[in-house]
């Protein structure tokens, strides 16, 4: 029976990009040395996604290639050589150890181009070939999956399976074949026909143990959101709120008085703002502002309290929690959304909303954190 490898590469963790025609490019980077006129200078090899490389220069990966056969991109250094880190350091080699050799940088760099387009690389493709072996073990898919796994970078390998306690014996094991030598830590052995079946066993095994994590759920329910998120926009009705306004009763500005202590606010907005104020007078007319807008601008024209930007979380949460309790249908509005995520947008705010990929959306996180605070109520009411 055939596996279930993903196809999915794995995360490139270092990103650049440059541009092409408006068109961007995405890269990723490593260090390397280049060595130009008997000295190496540390530098930077930038790989894009369209199969350039930046080694000092702009080249295609065959052009790459050629750098490193020439050792213009070192994978050796010479003892004794000067070596320079632009404007950072200067430096003697003593003694120094490379652990790349051309044909294994070329490998990387040939994975991370597949990497940045989104395919299997090396590794991923192995895998692939593997199931096809497992499926159907014929002599020609074993020799398909030998080329695979001869494919991946050399010291690579080892981490093919993800497994650092068998490495890739299993598979070098069904990559030889019964009756072929294989080399392990230095020595030759031949590889048995129970050899053969015990790294078959592997894989089934190791197959129905990822299978059983998979179907494994957490213990308190599903970790990410089964739903799409949800988007509570920034929305002027100039002749009143909608008479069903839905998700946006969300809205700090929607028309939902609130209590703090004596007095009753028209929107969580006018109290928050009288709150942030520290001018008694000014507190005053916020609470009696006709709008919400125009409650934010008589305190955008006003002293804010001392220490606010540090505690204005912290009371905006509780303003959330006044309006949600003194307005059940309310809160019923907000338990419904369920576990999706909640974007609130904000305009001039990328702290209190999220406009794209900009903004800390710390409403919306609010929204979230008293959303589950009703839920837990619900549970326990003691809470």
């Amino acid at each position: 029976m055939a596996g279930t490898t993903t196809l999915t590469a794995v995360a490139i963790r270092r990103r650049t990009w440059r541009n092409v025609d408006g068109e961007r490019i995405e890269g990723t980077w490593r260090h390397a040395f280049i060595r130009n006129a008997g000295t190496y200078f540390l530098t930077d090899l930038l790989i894009y996604a369209d199969g350039m490389v930046d080694c000092w220069g702009l080249v295609t990966l065959e052009e790459f290639a050629g750098n490193l056969a020439s050792g213009w991109v070192a994978t050796e250094l010479a003892d004794g050589a000067q070596a320079s880190a632009h404007h950072l350091a200067s430096w003697k080699f003593a003694e120094p150890r490379m652990w790349l050799t051309p044909e294994m940088l070329l490998g990387e760099v040939r994975d991370d181009i597949d990497q940045l387009n989104g395919r299997p690389d090396s590794t991923a493709r192995c895998l692939v070939a593997l199931d096809a072996f497992r499926s159907q073990p014929t002599e020609d898919n074993r020799a398909a999956l030998r080329e695979a796994y001869e494919a991946i970078p050399e010291h690579l390998r080892i981490y093919a399976l993800g497994d650092q306690d068998s490495k890739d014996w299993p598979l070098r094991v069904l990559v030889a074949g019964p009756g072929h030598r294989l080399e392990w830590h230095g020595e030759d052995e031949v590889v048995t026909e129970d050899m053969h079946a015990a790294a078959l066993r592997y894989f089934t095994d190791r197959e129905q143990q990822h299978q059983r994590y998979a179907d494994k759920a957490p213990a308190d329910g599903a970790t990410d959101p089964v739903e799409t998120s949800v988007l509570i926009n920034q929305t002027v009705f100039p002749r009143g709120w909608p008479q069903d306004p839905g998700i946006l009763v969300l809205r700090n500005e929607f028309p939902a008085p609130i209590s703090v202590g004596d007095l009753t606010y028209p929107t969580l907005t006018h109290a928050y703002w009288a709150l942030a104020v520290s001018d008694e007078q000014r507190q005053v007319e916020i609470l009696r502002a006709d709008t919400p807008y125009a409650a934010q601008k008589l305190a955008a024209s006003s002293t804010l309290r001392d220490g606010w930007p540090q505690a204005r979380t912290a009371i905006m949460a509780d303003l959330l929690r006044a309006k949600f309790n003194q307005h059940p249908d309310l809160a019923e509005e907000l338990t419904s959304t369920g576990t999706t995520r909640l974007i609130y947008t904000e305009m001039g705010s990328t702290f209190w909303g999220q406009h794209g990929l900009e903004g800390r959306n710390w409403m919306g996180r609010l929204l979230e954190l008293v959303r589950s605070e009703l839920a837990a109520g619900k549970l326990n009411p003691q809470l």
